[in-house]
C-alpha cells in the first residue's frame, strides 16, 4: 500500500510540480481508490482546471489599485466577487484578509475542483 502511495505521489507531482503539501496529501487520498487509467485522466483534467495561488495573490493585490474582488471571480466565488466589486473590497478590509489568506482560498477552490473532477470521471 505504501508503494502505491509513493507511485501516486510521483505521478501527481509529474503533472502538477508546483503544488503545496496539503493539496498533494488531499489528492493522494482522493486518487487512492481510483484505477490507474482513471488517475491519469483525473490528473490531466485537474491540472488544467486547478487555480494557482500566485495568480490569486496577484489578483488580490490588483484589488487595491483597480477593481476589488477579481480574485473571488477567479476562484469561483461569484457572489463575493460582486460584493467586493461594489463595496471596494468591503472597504479594503476583505481585500486585506484575502491577501493574508490567499493560499487557503486557493486550496479550498482546488479541493472543490478536484472533487467535481473526480465525480465527473467516476460517473462516466
Amino acid at each position: 500500500m505504501e508503494e502505491q502511495g509513493q507511485f501516486n505521489r510521483r505521478k501527481i507531482l509529474t503533472y502538477i510540480p508546483d503544488m503545496e503539501y496539503e493539496e498533494l496529501a488531499f489528492l493522494q487520498r482522493l486518487v487512492s481508490q481510483m484505477a490507474e487509467s482513471t488517475v491519469e485522466q483525473f490528473l490531466m483534467v485537474y491540472s488544467q482546471r486547478r487555480k494557482k495561488s500566485m495568480i490569486v495573490l496577484l489578483l488580490t493585490l490588483l484589488g487595491f489599485f483597480c477593481a476589488a474582488g477579481i480574485q473571488r471571480f477567479y476562484i469561483g466565488h461569484i457572489g463575493m466577487g460582486v460584493l467586493y466589486l461594489f463595496t471596494g473590497g468591503l472597504c479594503a478590509i476583505g481585500t486585506i484578509v484575502d491577501t493574508v489568506n490567499y493560499k487557503r482560498l486557493t486550496f479550498e477552490a482546488n479541493i472543490q475542483i478536484a472533487q467535481q473532477t473526480a465525480m465527473m470521471l467516476t460517473s462516466i
